[in-house]
């Protein structure tokens, strides 16, 4: 692309007149100075155009609306409101390059697939007190008791018991993601490859208790003074996390070495066998199984939580761990046919409804790996 066409295709950009091949275009011309770290001047200040962009993305943010289930936002700053649309855009400013460039890259055209590997979607399996398993999933409802179900979320009634109160067990299987409001009017929204057990019912003024048997969750706690001052409590396999009333989330997956707590808005406290921490908003918890420290840092809330508003968001991520999140999204197997390629770092912001080809043509178009393969069930990178 000559430099008058991209200063045209540019200011193009900024008045919303680019369609998404025009957007890709610019994208690569760019990220060409990027990978280079030779800007040239005669494009005007790098500085001014980045300004630009971002100018151009806030005024698309602030023109969507939160769709996301209808429920009183969980987090309300003008960050989190990023749509698909919004999304696709910010490629433009947010990928930049760490790559090895001692190997010069071959670019290689997709084998075609053999098996669909489809977006992630809202299903999880609910399995009652007496062993009893419901599939939850859109176009099918569910009602029992106190909780019924449209097949995209399962909403738990307070109906007053104080007898002996029955535990279930809600399961996402990877390739999902769900919403549950338990019978305290806790909102609970679950990733990929999760699994939450809860009381059906809760008594006031004692203990409310659930339990991240593994997995993330994010959680919007119904405030003690709600309910007799009762405590709530997370419980995960390495940790306890105890609320008065907020919002945070928990990452504890059973294929990586660490439980991670992020508070956004109130105070916890997280304790294990040795130690107990209290975190104040934008902190997070790291317990690691080697040796039961809690570590706590200042973190980018929005990094961490944003999968809840259907984002992907890679800040300096190994590819590797990347690789991790979307085995999980779209229930596939991704290996590296070079182990040490999976060290390779990426930033940027993708679409969690795009399909995964996309994601990965967009990661190969911009020289991060030469090539994927896809055999069935598993991506293969080169």
């Amino acid at each position: 692309m000559k430099k008058e066409d991209f200063l045209l295709l540019l200011n193009r950009y900024l008045s919303g007149d680019t369609n998404l091949e025009e957007n890709n275009k610019l994208l690569n011309y760019y990220e060409s100075f990027q990978t280079e770290n030779d800007w040239d001047e005669a494009l005007g200040s790098k500085d001014e155009l980045e300004s630009k962009m971002r100018t151009r993305l806030q005024n698309a943010i602030q023109s969507e609306e939160d769709q996301v289930l209808r429920i009183q936002p969980f987090y309300t700053k003008t960050a989190l409101k990023l749509t698909a649309m919004a999304a696709s855009l910010l490629l433009l400013i947010s990928i930049s390059l760490i790559v090895n460039k001692t190997n010069p890259l071959k670019i290689e055209t997709p084998h075609v697939a053999h098996k669909e590997i489809l977006i992630g979607s809202d299903k999880a399996t609910l399995t009652l007190e007496d062993g009893s398993v419901i599939a939850l999933e859109k176009g099918k409802s569910y009602s029992e008791g106190n909780a019924s179900s449209n097949g995209e979320k399962l909403v738990y009634n307070s109906n007053g018991e104080t007898a002996a109160i029955a535990n279930n067990l809600l399961t996402i299987p990877r390739g999902g993601q769900f919403f549950v409001q338990l019978a305290d009017s806790t909102k609970v929204w679950l990733n990929s490859e999760s699994q939450l057990r809860y009381p059906v019912a809760f008594v006031d003024g004692e203990t409310r208790q659930v339990e991240l048997v593994y997995g993330e969750a994010y959680f919007e706690v119904s405030p003690s003074t709600k309910h007799k001052g009762s405590r709530f409590k997370v419980k995960t396999q390495e940790q306890n996390v105890e609320v008065i009333g907020t919002e945070f989330n928990i990452k504890a997956y059973r294929d990586e070495p660490a439980i991670y707590t992020t508070l956004v808005k109130g105070v916890v406290a997280v304790s294990n066998t040795a130690k107990k921490q209290v975190l104040t908003p934008n902190q997070q918890s790291k317990i690691t199984e080697y040796n039961g420290n809690i570590a706590v840092a200042e973190v980018d809330v929005y990094n961490e939580i944003s999968w809840r508003k259907g984002l992907f968001v890679f800040k300096g991520m190994p590819l590797k761990d990347i690789a991790r999140v979307l085995s999980r999204w779209y229930d596939v197997d991704i290996v590296f046919a070079d182990p040490a390629l999976g060290n390779v770092k990426f930033n940027g912001v993708l679409n969690k409804n795009q399909k995964l080809e996309d994601i990965l043509t967009t990661i190969k178009n911009i020289n991060f790996i030469n090539a994927y393969e896809k055999k069935d069930n598993k991506i293969i990178i080169k």
